[in-house]
């Protein structure tokens, strides 16, 4: 399986010209029927041999992970960590497989913020701020070594992290406060989406990957607080408070068909499902009232999905032109 990436390193090295490869990726666009940009494309499993390796690494890591906590918790993590660096620099760094890469990336930072938990201890009231600090850091020295694209994701989710449990900790009577700090946080990811975005409109090396790793973190650190403040996940289901977050939805969906980015929709779907569901129960009266759920968003996302192209140019050419500048070029339609 190649990748743009790969066809971007082989125009480097003067294996392909620019030209031929542009072609190519015309010749796949036309045939496929859709482009490049609107495919959203990211590398996960590159082949079952990343399904073996990943296997392979979890007994590895696992298995001494539960017989060195036998002997001492902070040398298990010490060693998890460790051993997840080590096997990185083998199936990532040299073999750049993409599973692997996912998988030994989360293995290291959890290692890390295990690891610094266990020195502190579970009585001390930093030990959240510590460990989210030292996998924050964890995180930043792993995309230096190997830039793996969800890595910016993992360390700005962290980060993010951090700043909530510091927050938590010197006001922890105030989870209003802390539900603003997480919408805030969720607004400073989605403007970093649009950063490594913007790098790239078209969609061809590792700052589009990036890009979608964001977008999948900003959308439930925007929406969730609104649900929160809302007191829907206490039970207060009122017409008025389901209608909104519909309505916030479909913002939420206009900004992801402006930029072009699926993701930043499908990352918050479930809050709308969940709020969908308790607006027929509790006024519908419909017994399965998931099923109907299903069926309305489901029939409405692969009607979207269909007219997709049709509608991104109805929003996108009504926008500012130096906004549209920073956006995916629209397809013909």
């Amino acid at each position: 399986m190649y990748t743009d990436e790969d066809l971007n390193l082989a125009v480097k090295k003067g294996v392909f010209s620019a030209h031929s490869v542009e072609e190519f990726r015309q010749l796949v666009s036309s045939s496929n029927g859709s482009s490049p940009v609107d495919e959203e494309n990211f590398r996960l499993v590159g082949g079952f041999n990343d399904i073996f390796i990943v296997i392979a690494c979890a007994l590895l890591l696992f298995s001494s992970l539960w017989v060195l906590m036998s002997i001492n918790e902070s040398l298990a993590y010490l060693v998890f960590a460790a051993l997840s660096w080590a096997l990185s620099e083998i199936f990532v760094k040299r073999r750049k497989m993409a599973l692997p890469a996912i998988v030994l990336l989360l293995t290291f930072v959890g290692g890390a913020f295990n690891f610094a938990g266990s020195l502190l201890g579970d009585q001390s009231s930093y030990v959240v701020i510590f460990s989210t600090a030292v996998s924050t850091l964890a995180a930043y020295l792993h995309w230096r070594r190997f830039k793996v694209p969800i890595t910016v994701a993992v360390g700005t989710g962290t980060g993010l992290a951090l700043l909530g449990s510091s927050v938590l900790s010197f006001f922890p009577q105030s989870a209003g406060f802390l539900m603003v700090t997480l919408f805030l946080c969720g607004c400073v990811a989605f403007v970093l989406a649009m950063y490594w975005d913007a790098g790239d409109t078209s969609r061809t090396t590792r700052k589009s990957d990036v890009a979608f790793w964001l977008h999948l973190l900003a959308a439930p650190l925007i929406i969730h607080p609104i649900f929160s403040n809302l007191g829907i996940l206490e039970g207060n289901e009122s017409l008025s408070n389901m209608l909104l977050i519909v309505l916030l939805y479909l913002l939420m969906t206009v900004v992801s068909i402006s930029i072009d980015r699926r993701a930043f929709m499908v990352s918050s779907l479930v809050y709308v499902i969940y709020a969908l569901v308790s607006l027929f129960e509790h006024y519908g009266g419909v017994g399965y009232s998931f099923a109907v759920t299903g069926v309305v968003v489901g029939a409405s996302l692969l009607l979207l999905s269909f007219y997709w192209h049709t509608v991104r140019s109805f929003f996108v050419q009504r926008l500012p032109e130096g906004i549209q500048n920073y956006l995916p070029v629209i397809k013909k339609v």
